[in-house]
């Protein structure tokens, strides 16, 4: 049976290229890379040169300005409760969205109960935060902005640069969960102006248990992890290298392959959106039509729960999700959706498509061919559906 992998937003297979970058660092060059004797210093050199890597792909002024992190998570929760607790005397109010990864929400919430006062910013139908709401949501006790940069679940990408200058005005910090855009989106940390910017290497071909956190130049995070000096004092622990090398090997694969490659993803996006909507009635698009992912397609299945359709398409091969990982299995209809005014119902037959630089024509017409039958006898067995 064909296998056809279309949940790249949950994660990526370890591209070929990455593994034998860091098979080195897991049998020949395994010293500790805080040691000084020559074992250890060609650990700390994989760990310079991946950092630099993941500085470049970013457009970080500095390399030092990137933190290796243990994930995407792991970085969310240092930016986020680092930057309170640093700035406790300033001030206790956070802002953020109501359709952030729970990595955000649920760090936020924790906040909560220590204290501090969360607003939770609504979206528009596309799932694009308001920045009027966002302007007269910050007070003089605001301290930190937190909007992610694009939707894991949708694909829709937010006003990140708009709201950057919003935050400057107000002297806010402003941090931008890019766990879902690094590699799919040029980035430019300057020109963005992100004070705090996050990501994972799984998301783009690297492997799984790292990421980094861009901390910009002069801001202060309190750690979030005590232990010895490593990462310049700023997170304790000793370095996964063969995981950095890896994400910085995807770093400097994303720089170089980017622009071609997600070209080609979107015109395969594309037509498995138009190849589902003229086969298949009844169905949604959830997000923003344009202003979205290039690899991200959430369409509604009207009267069906969407673990229904996955189930159904699993046993064609096809792997899809309702959309994030984090809350696969959950009998609860999707945070984002609902956030975003549609309707519990609907949201619970919504399937995310996230496509990745393997997929190819093939794929895409077989899937378009498998769906509208799995649709058609799921629907004659909903009492929802009236023919």
């Amino acid at each position: 049976m064909k296998k056809i992998y279309l949940d790249h937003n949950a994660t990526t297979p370890l591209d070929p290229m990455i593994l034998e970058a860091m098979l080195p660092y897991y049998r020949d060059v395994f010293g500790n890379a805080s040691s000084v004797h020559e074992f250890g210093r060609l650990a700390r050199k994989g760990i310079d040169e991946a950092r630099a890597k993941v500085a470049s792909l970013l457009g970080a002024k500095d390399v030092d300005e990137v933190v290796f992190t243990g994930s995407g998570t792991e970085s969310d929760n240092f930016a986020i409760k680092g930057a309170a607790d640093n700035l406790k005397a300033k001030g206790n109010h956070i802002i953020t969205s109501s359709i952030e990864h729970h990595a955000v929400l649920n760090t936020c919430k924790f906040l909560e109960q220590n204290g501090y006062k969360v607003t939770y910013l609504k979206t528009d139908k596309f799932g694009i935060v308001d920045l009027n709401e966002l302007k007269d949501s910050i007070t003089d006790k605001t301290i930190l902005i937190s909007i992610m940069y694009a939707n894991n679940e949708i694909g829709t990408i937010e006003p990140v640069s708009d709201i950057s200058k919003i935050a400057k005005e107000k002297d806010v910090l402003f941090h931008t969960d890019a766990v879902q855009a690094t590699g799919k989106v040029p980035m430019n940390a300057s020109k963005l102006g992100a004070d705090l910017i996050s990501l994972s290497a799984h998301k783009f071909y690297g492997p799984k248990g790292v990421g980094a956190l861009f901390i910009k130049k002069g801001v202060k995070l309190t750690r979030l992890l005590h232990g010895g000096h490593h990462e310049k004092n700023r997170r304790g622990g000793t370095e996964n290298v063969a995981g950095i090398v890896g994400l910085g090997k995807a770093a400097e694969l994303a720089s170089k392959n980017m622009s071609e490659s997600q070209t080609r993803i979107k015109a395969l996006r594309d037509k498995l959106h138009n190849g589902i909507t003229e086969n298949i009635k009844h169905t949604y698009l959830n997000g923003h039509p344009e202003n979205r992912l290039c690899n991200t397609v959430n369409i509604s299945f009207e009267y069906l729960e969407g673990e229904s359709i996955i189930l159904n398409l699993d046993m064609e091969g096809v792997g899809v999700s309702t959309g994030s990982a984090c809350t696969s299995g959950s009998l609860e209809p999707s945070h984002v959706l609902t956030s975003m005014g549609v309707s519990p119902v609907r949201a619970q037959g919504s399937i995310r498509f996230s496509l990745g630089k393997d997929n190819n024509e093939e794929d895409i017409d077989y899937v378009i061919k498998a769906l509208p039958p799995i649709i058609d006898r799921l629907r004659k067995m909903s009492p929802l559906y009236k023919g």
